[in-house]
């Protein structure tokens, strides 16, 4: 069979790579066709754009690109239409992929959506187009599955791709082996331009309070090197690219993007503050639509403040100097931190998510 995957992020490459490796297992000839990126490629995809082309966040950055974003649609709908797949399947990324569903869905393609646009969060209106265009719906998170149900849509929780990803996860002992923990403080400054450039302001002010800490800084290839160049002059900086669960489990702490990488650092067991800044109009414009009482995954999924959120205005470096204090030396925090990690861990299950996703794919691509 034929399968046309699309996904518009970092972490939807590496959900992608995985979801590819399960569906090759199922079926060993099929064709896999992707925008994608380089993980998703080495698991067997021809890839036809790069992901990093319309991985775009946020109302400003959305609107600065919209004619490259619009060229980029309509150059996808044309290779759906040559490639006449069996099926879509689309991966996160609602801006883009919701209306590659609609026309998809013209062409009478069976369309699939693994990892749900977070629309329960902010812009539940979208659920009436997903509802036209999307024939099956594989959530992530469990709560997802009761708010699809409720719309009357065909939805199945097959588990969290994080713990498919951790469970393949061999750490580098040589690399955790050369820091001391105690001493060692992870910062994830995200994946996007404007996330690492808010972030290395933050850094160049926390190297200099914690002058005995060691900084790693867990950078990614899809981001310019040049922004983190800024850190560079300080001797306790690392910056180490590739290498994200190493640098987690060799720290004691660590400053988290929002992102998919709270999640990961929280399956790890590693205490954390939550950190997000974004554009003014991009902020005023969630604030007037959020509908969640936090943003990170971590607190989402508890349902409860498990790890501290500071957001906008409150992402400076004294509120994070004052949170990493807290992280590294009360064991009150320490513990309680360490529970709702435990909470979010049975919350999610054991369920293998690119495997059941992979086995719906498959079943529906087939039928």
């Amino acid at each position: 069979m034929k399968y046309f995957i699309v996904v518009g992020e970092r972490s939807g490459d590496l959900h992608g790579a995985n979801l590819i490796t399960q569906i090759k297992l199922l079926d060993p000839k099929g064709e896999i066709y992707a925008w994608g990126g380089q993980q998703m490629g080495d698991a067997g995809a021809t890839i036809l754009e790069d992901y990093k082309s319309i991985n775009f966040i946020g109302l400003s950055e959305v609107l600065s690109n919209l004619l490259h974003v619009n060229k980029k649609l309509k150059l996808c709908k044309q290779q759906i239409e040559q490639l006449k797949p069996d099926c879509l399947v689309l991966i996160d990324s609602p801006g883009f992929n919701l209306r590659i569903a609609a026309y998809a869905r013209q062409l009478g393609i069976k369309t699939t959506y693994y990892i749900s646009p977070k629309i329960w969060a902010w812009n539940k209106s979208r659920i009436r187009k997903i509802k036209e265009s999307v024939d099956q719906m594989m959530v992530i998170l469990p709560f997802e599955k009761q708010f699809y149900r409720q719309e009357s849509m065909d939805v199945e929780y097959v588990g969290n791709p994080i713990l498919d990803a951790l469970n393949n996860y061999e750490p580098d002992q040589a690399f955790l082996s050369k820091y001391n923990p105690r001493k060692t403080i992870a910062v994830l400054p995200g994946s996007r331009t404007s996330e690492v450039r808010n972030a290395v302001k933050v850094i160049q002010e926390l190297v200099v309070v914690f002058e005995e800490i060691k900084f790693l800084i867990a950078a990614v290839d899809n981001v310019n090197e040049r922004l983190y160049k800024p850190l560079l002059s300080h001797d306790n900086v690392e910056i180490i690219k590739g290498k994200t669960y190493d640098v987690l489990k060799a720290s004691s702490a660590a400053v988290v993007t929002s992102g998919t990488a709270t999640l990961e650092a929280a399956l790890l067991g590693i205490p954390q503050v939550v950190v997000y800044k974004t554009s003014l109009l991009t902020y005023v414009a969630a604030k007037l639509l959020l509908k969640v009482p936090y943003i990170s995954l971590v607190n989402l999924i508890a349902g409860h403040r498990v790890v501290t959120e500071l957001i906008q205005g409150d992402y400076d470096s004294a509120n994070v100097v004052a949170e990493l204090e807290s992280l590294l030396t009360d064991e009150g925090t320490k513990k309680r931190i360490s529970e709702g990690y435990s909470e979010i861990r049975k919350v999610l299950g054991d369920k293998s998510a690119s495997k059941n996703a992979a086995e719906i794919i498959y079943k529906l691509c087939s039928s």
